[in-house]
């Protein structure tokens, strides 16, 4: 490894049924990478990055970044992947290289070096479900789910939520990654009786559940609410399957902000009018970049126990607004959106009420 330059693994997935972000989220590296070299790279040293495909299972994923830290080929890894692929990634990793883990995801990571800029339950769940029962007051839920830890760890949280509000959590159905047919959840949840349901699936797995949802006639009937919605999986679903769906999520590309507008001028300027949108994930994938070198300016090194220290101290000036760390989270404003046609229209934001 050139000791002049800082190699990057980029763990973003390119098929399966997260591969539908893939090719945003790439592109959010990429232009993260430029700015950061702009800026005099990471340490006084150029940035370049190595992509793995985090598409692929889990345990081949790991061991890809395993052989390349065998050979001394990288110094850290950022990506949007899943909680699947990050529980196999993290030991190989052995808490000696910086490790920015950058989807919503479950919460409750601890181990030392993982660094988080994705969304987590009690931020970006648990409120869009207050208001949302209160708004078209639900009161029995249901959830449908892939089958991982991600959808079942998230369905535990929400169960724990719902006990505390006093209201109803009737069931809940996992489906194995890459379902297509999705008539056997849709017809159980036809039969619960439920007022809302959260979608806890992966990206082209819940194109075709809402596409299914919507054929079926539910969504005159059902609320839908989902953290992982973006516009580029609404597209795919058309506008039929976007009825009464509700996404809750810490960046949407119509967010009204300065740093959105910006991020947003200068991702079309890199890469034209047809690159693809850019979703809540993918944008992640971009702030990722950027908090590995703000934790390493502040740590002055890619030490993980010397950048954990100096986290706390990190502020994260971006396209989801001001976000400060805590517990190694990057911790942002979320919002509520409801699909309109192809696209989003945000309803307002989760911010705490006092």
């Amino acid at each position: 490894m050139d000791a002049d330059s800082v190699m990057i693994a980029v763990v973003n997935p390119m098929q399966g049924p997260l591969g539908i972000i893939g090719p945003p989220a790439q592109l959010c590296a990429q232009l993260a990478l430029e700015e950061i070299n702009e800026r005099g790279g990471i340490l006084g040293r150029q940035v370049h990055l190595l992509s793995v495909d985090g598409g692929v299972a889990p345990a081949t994923v790991a061991a890809r970044i395993e052989s390349l830290v065998a050979r001394g080929l990288i110094d850290a890894v950022v990506g949007t992947h899943t909680s699947a692929v990050r529980e196999r990634v993290t030991p190989v990793l052995r808490n000696q290289y910086p490790y920015v883990y950058t989807s919503l995801y479950e919460g409750g990571e601890r181990n030392p070096g993982v660094f988080l800029t994705g969304e987590t339950p009690d931020l970006q769940i648990a409120p869009a479900m207050r208001l949302l029962a209160e708004d078209r007051r639900i009161k029995r839920w249901a959830v449908v789910g892939n089958d991982y830890i991600w959808p079942r760890a998230t369905a535990a949280y929400i169960r724990r939520h719902l006990a505390r509000v006093e209201q109803e959590l009737v069931g809940e159905w996992y489906e194995p990654l890459g379902r297509q047919d999705f008539s056997g959840s849709l017809e159980w949840l036809s039969s619960t009786g439920v007022e809302g349901v959260v979608v806890l699936l992966v990206g082209q797995d819940g194109v075709e559940f809402h596409r299914g949802f919507a054929a079926r006639g539910l969504s005159r009937r059902i609320t839908r609410l989902t953290p992982l919605m973006d516009e580029n999986m609404v597209y795919a679903a058309g506008i039929e399957a976007s009825h009464d769906l509700f996404v809750s999520a810490a960046y949407f590309s119509v967010l009204p902000t300065e740093g959105s507008l910006d991020f947003t001028g200068r991702y079309a300027r890199r890469f034209g009018p047809d690159a693809p949108v850019v979703g809540t994930m993918a944008e992640s994938c971009y702030e990722g970049m950027h908090l590995l070198a703000a934790l390493a300016a502040a740590a002055g090194s890619l030490d993980i126990s010397k950048m954990s220290q100096a986290a706390d101290s990190v502020v994260l000036d971006g396209p989801r607004g001001r976000q400060v760390i805590r517990d190694r989270h990057a911790i942002a404003t979320t919002y509520l959106a409801e699909a309109e046609g192809l696209d989003f229209r945000i309803l307002t934001d989760l911010l705490p009420k006092r």
